[in-house]
């Protein structure tokens, strides 16, 4: 019988590969973008400098996760599926977006050496998936919850608060950095609605003049011969500027057969100009904002409620105003700003971040808003487990146990699972400059007696108790980070083929036009 020749498929242009060559391709890539990102975990973790080589030439200096990764441009397949849940873990709770890296490509690492020791990837598929299990319920039970307990839910606040700042640049004033934030999430009232809380950003001065002002602050400047304060401000918000009834519609043209004829015009102009002040004066208010996009979103949110934006004033009787106590205008370092005082929606408030540069300001922001989407999620899932590498190494130790009673090749992807869980810890302690070996080593011993709040002390660089230590982490993040990380392992290490399709032919009888 004649041997069959290897039929192609594809189009021209088309690749494919296939096997042990494809999955090789995804283990590469995956641990590649793991690599990238492990210095940057933890309290000791390093920076990365990011330069955009365009016409702008913008740097950014920064150790988060996300911003890495979303900066950077990626053609491996399986790297881009990292970096698309390094988003999603962005998204979803706001911190751990290195951690969910880290574990993923670690667990690919692990299956790697379980692929090449002939292990289908199917039966990894399938330990992996005991252990994920084991591993969310060992978190689970060892979770605490102070949500009916308002001190002790604060100072779980200021523990968790405390603990995202110290791996970021404003771990240097990390006390007065909780307190702000948790003082700011507090304040939403169990909202969770980031959008009453503006970060203004100001040159000048360091990250420790840096404060919580409580109302709302708008980088704008009143306008010339108006008052500097106002008291029980009326406020009337329009969106339409003063000076639309001028002619100025493009390419339109006036003819006229006198100069006379121009001042009549020009006076007519005025007199409706006169007519909508009129208008204006006749709703009572004795703030009027005009057209302004970045205004009218602030102030419909923030001091409103209620009040609501006017394109026309005709009909003053049905209007509702906004109110506030005081607007009064006030400087910081060079710059003077807008603030309303006494808004109605009592929970807005304004951080002013202070720095020397404009890339220490934008880190600053990036970690303030870290601990603010963590603490808003605390608020709502007010469970809380301990840092430090003990909430991984707890989950570890359970899927070793676990590991230990399965028969089969399962167990042994289970053995790998716990393994990765492990390399959390590690990292954080390698990037201090500490021997991970011996750290982990003496962690593993201490979880196996039981003792689960034990992790590692990075200002020190040796075992200590989290629960004494005060070192908290939200259980909402540890979670998703868990969960995040093993489906996307789970998804690259399916992949048996990778087909790239064949670019787009250009017709060459198509002329540029």
């Amino acid at each position: 019988m004649a041997s069959l020749a290897p039929v192609n498929i594809f189009s021209r242009g088309a690749e494919e590969e296939k096997a042990e060559t494809a999955r090789l391709s995804s283990f590469v890539g995956a641990i590649a973008i793991g690599d990238l990102v492990k210095s940057t975990l933890g309290p000791k973790g390093m920076d990365k400098i990011l330069q955009s080589m365009g016409r702008s030439d913008r740097i950014q200096v920064t150790n988060d996760g996300a911003t890495i990764l979303r900066s950077i441009g990626v053609d491996n397949p399986a790297a881009k599926v990292l970096v698309d849940i390094s988003k999603t873990q962005d998204d979803e709770v706001g911190d751990g977006t290195t951690s969910v890296v880290v574990l993923a490509s670690e667990l690919l690492r692990e299956a790697e050496t379980l692929v090449s020791k002939r292990i289908h990837p199917q039966t990894i598929i399938s330990g992996w998936r005991m252990a994920t299990d084991e591993a969310r319920k060992a978190l689970k039970n060892f979770a605490k919850d102070h949500g009916n307990d308002a001190t002790k839910f604060r100072q779980d606040l200021i523990n968790i608060a405390r603990t995202t700042i110290s791996s970021k640049i404003l771990t240097q004033y990390k006390e007065m950095f909780a307190e702000l934030a948790v003082k700011a999430v507090l304040r939403l009232k169990g909202s969770g609605n980031l959008d009453a809380i503006q970060i203004i950003k100001k040159l000048g001065g360091g990250l420790q003049d840096s404060y919580l002002d409580e109302g709302f602050l708008l980088d704008k400047k009143i306008g010339v011969n108006q008052p500097k304060r106002i008291e029980n401000a009326k406020i009337l918000v329009a969106n339409t500027p003063m000076d639309t009834d001028k002619i100025k519609v493009f390419g339109s043209k006036v003819k006229v057969d006198a100069i006379s004829k121009v001042a009549d015009l020009e006076l007519a102009e005025k007199e409706k100009m006169k007519d909508k002040v009129a208008k204006i004066l006749k709703h009572g208010c004795n703030v009027f904002i005009n057209r302004c996009i970045y205004l009218l979103l602030y102030l419909m949110y923030y001091f409103l409620k209620g009040g609501e934006i006017y394109s026309t004033f005709d009909n003053p009787e049905s209007c509702k105003l906004g109110h506030c106590d005081v607007i009064e205008e006030i400087i910081i370092g060079e710059d003077r700003l807008i603030k309303f005082s006494g808004v109605k929606m009592g929970e807005a408030c304004t951080v002013i971040l202070r720095g020397a540069t404009q890339q220490i300001l934008d880190e600053a922001e990036r970690s303030l808003h870290d601990a603010l989407c963590v603490l808003t999620q605390t608020v709502k899932e007010t469970k809380t487990v301990y840092g430090g590498g003990s909430s991984e190494m707890l989950m570890s130790d359970a899927v070793s146990k676990l590991a230990a009673k399965t028969p089969g090749k399962e167990a042994v992807a289970m053995e790998a699972y716990a393994k990765a869980l492990r390399m959390i810890p590690a990292t954080i302690a390698d990037n201090g400059g500490y021997d991970s070996a011996q750290l982990v080593s003496e962690l593993r011993a201490i979880h196996t007696e039981g003792k689960h709040t034990f992790g590692i002390n990075m200002d020190e660089g040796e075992v200590g108790d989290m629960e004494k230590l005060g070192i908290t982490e939200s259980f909402q993040v540890k979670r998703q980070v868990l969960l995040s990380a093993s489906e996307a392992a789970e998804m690259i290490l399916r992949v048996d083929d990778i087909v790239k399709a064949a670019p787009r032919q250009r017709n060459p009888d198509m002329r540029d036009h």
